[in-house]
This record gives structure tokens, C-alpha cells and sequence, in this order.
């Protein structure tokens, strides 16, 4: 395996994982800003208020993409073993 070939396999890990990790924690950030500026807007200062829309979310996202994001996962795993031979050689 030359190192040009090393160095793709691992951005690609690299992108996947930025892909899912980012599409389960933006929508969360996002949410848990618009709760913060309603929080300092209104000054209530609960912390179930913030964590709960933010849970929500998160799981309504998972739920919905789950199902693409594990295909993504389950191709690059495919791609990665049944080019197992061509990378030793």
C-alpha cells in the first residue's frame, strides 16, 4: 500500500465521520441557541428547558437520517474490504 493510497482511505474515514458527527450535533447547536436567547430573553434559567429540545431533536435527526447514515457507513465498510486485495498488493 503506497502512502497516496493510506492517506485517501484516510480522509475518507475522516469526511464520514465529520458527516455523521455534524449531522447529529448541528441541529442540536442550532436548537440549543434558539432556547439559550429565549432563556436570556425571558430570563428563565432552567436547565431541563434547554436539554429536553435538545435531546428531541437530536433523536427526531437520528431518526430521520439514520437510515442514510448507515448506508454511507455500510458502503465505505464494503468498499474498504472488498478492496482489501488491491491495497496489500
Amino acid at each position: 500500500m503506497t502512502p497516496e493510497v493510506a492517506v485517501d482511505l484516510f480522509r475518507e474515514a475522516l469526511w464520514l465521520i465529520v458527516l455523521i458527527v455534524g449531522l447529529a450535533v448541528v441541529p442540536s447547536l442550532v436548537v440549543g441557541l434558539i432556547v439559550a436567547m429565549f432563556q436570556a430573553a425571558t430570563q428563565i434559567n432552567e436547565q431541563t428547558l434547554s436539554f429536553l429540545p435538545r435531546l428531541m431533536v437530536m433523536l427526531i435527526t437520528l431518526i430521520w437520517a439514520g437510515p442514510w447514515l448507515v448506508s454511507q457507513l455500510m458502503e465505505y465498510t464494503q468498499n474498504l474490504i472488498q478492496n482489501i486485495p488491491y491495497l496489500i498488493g
